[in-house]
């Protein structure tokens, strides 16, 4: 039930939103937040080199089937077969109602569909990883270079301070707890880089997207300040100048945040972060095998 109230409120809205909005929306993401998701930038970047079109395809199918279900299931919740003036959803138990919805998705889904979007998504994903593996394996490498860095020096100067201060049972474990924190610090710093180098370029590209979908916007509602707005943007540098301010706030905003989203906004960014930590973890299993 959730679920399908969710994907109605979903539609709904996407319907509704102007093209003009959700790529502003988008490049207010790249602009100001690209950095604190370098891999999913990144990964981005991968599918538009390559099966952005057939993962954009595989995702309107889907999309589609989605459609489909959710009026049938609208047409399912007005049906009172024993014409007591009540519909039959309302006369069921929670079990049942998902049995009855879980059979109305069977009944009305069409499997091949469903099933040739579903591999192009996996057949883009697995390039886009074959991508990024190659592209931070220097990241990872680089963690491991720092973490033999720091190993040496913290062996010599630090692990004899704190073997001293440890109980004898348990100082077997200091060479080891102390090799975890110079893995970790590595691996931080060698992320915080690569945040910096994808958060410089995705500050440009989400600034280009914001300038041209307000733009576009402006245009629309024959807004010209000026003389400013022509119809073919090609002929005025408006928009790449709005873009360098853009790309310049968004670049300093996530300097001056450490590249971390701010607590606010995690209630809203949260899928972008959920998607950035799934990609981030396949991207080590890659490297790793």
């Amino acid at each position: 039930p959730f679920c399908i109230k969710a994907g109605r409120k979903l539609q709904a809205f996407w319907t509704k939103c102007d093209d003009n909005v959700i790529a502003a929306f988008l490049g207010f993401v790249f602009c100001f937040f690209g950095g604190m998701f370098p891999t999913l930038f990144s990964a981005i970047q991968a599918a538009e080199q390559g099966g952005r079109a057939t993962l954009v395809q595989a995702v309107s199918d889907l999309a589609d089937e989605a459609v489909i279900i959710i009026e049938e299931s609208k047409k399912d919740d007005k049906t009172d077969k024993d014409g007591d003036g009540i519909a039959d959803v309302h006369q069921i138990d929670d079990k049942e109602y998902v049995q009855r919805k879980t059979l109305l998705v069977l009944q009305k889904m069409n499997p091949k569909k469903v099933d040739k979007a579903i591999s192009s998504i996996y057949t883009v994903w697995l390039s886009i990883m074959a991508v990024l593996s190659i592209q931070f394996a220097r990241t990872i490498q680089m963690a491991n270079s720092i973490a033999e860095f720091m190993i040496q020096p913290v062996d010599r100067f630090i692990a004899p301070i704190v073997q001293a201060a440890t109980p004898d049972q348990y100082d077997k474990w200091v060479p080891v707890i102390l090799g975890w924190i110079c893995k970790s610090i590595a691996m931080t710093l060698a992320w915080t880089i690569a945040s910096i180098q994808i958060a410089f370029a995705s500050s440009m590209r989400g600034g280009l997207m914001m300038a041209r979908a307000g733009y576009k916007a402006l245009l629309k509602h024959n807004i010209r300040l000026g003389g400013l707005i022509v119809d073919d943007h090609e002929k005025t540098s408006i928009d790449e100048y709005a873009s360098y301010a853009f790309a310049a706030l968004g670049f300093l905003f996530q300097f001056a945040v450490g590249f971390n989203v701010p607590f606010p906004l995690k209630l809203v960014l949260w899928p972008f972060e959920m998607a950035e930590w799934m990609i981030r973890v396949g991207v080590m299993r890659a490297n790793q095998g």
